[in-house]
């Protein structure tokens, strides 16, 4: 399981790309604010990553998580640059990266560090099962 703790910037500095996926790139904090209202009102379950584009890590599971999002529209997908909404982030105190947050009804259900693609994929797919969830 791959995770990054420090903010090296060795690795190129392009934003983490979601090609072909449903996945929305959350970019301040009304951009959350309004996603997980919108989830709220259609009943989604939010799946949250917490990334930076300087970590590899996160560049891997990347085209995973934008294949989620494909594979369960049920779900609404946010990603959050860690570098770029530093004081949001804190506020969920992020200690590695990829971080990934399960959010119902506003409220933290899981949570899974690192960039374990099995365990994520578990974890998805079990929220996708919640009742009411749909």
């Amino acid at each position: 399981m791959g995770c990054c703790v420090a903010k090296g910037r060795n690795i190129d500095e392009e934003k983490l790309e979601f090609k072909g996926g449903n996945v929305h790139v959350i970019t301040s904090k009304e951009d959350w604010d309004q996603k997980i209202e919108e989830a709220n009102k259609d009943g989604k379950i939010v799946v949250a990553n917490f990334s930076a584009s300087w970590c590899g890590p996160c560049r891997v599971i990347a085209p995973a998580y934008a294949e989620m999002s494909k594979t369960y529209p049920q779900l609404m997908f946010l990603t959050i640059d860690v570098d770029d909404l530093m004081d949001f982030s804190s506020s969920w105190d992020i200690r590695a990266t990829p971080t990934f947050f399960f959010i119902k009804n506003g409220k933290q259900v899981d949570k899974l560090v690192g960039a374990n693609k099995p365990e994520l994929e578990t974890k998805t797919c079990s929220m996708f099962q919640i009742p009411g969830a749909r």
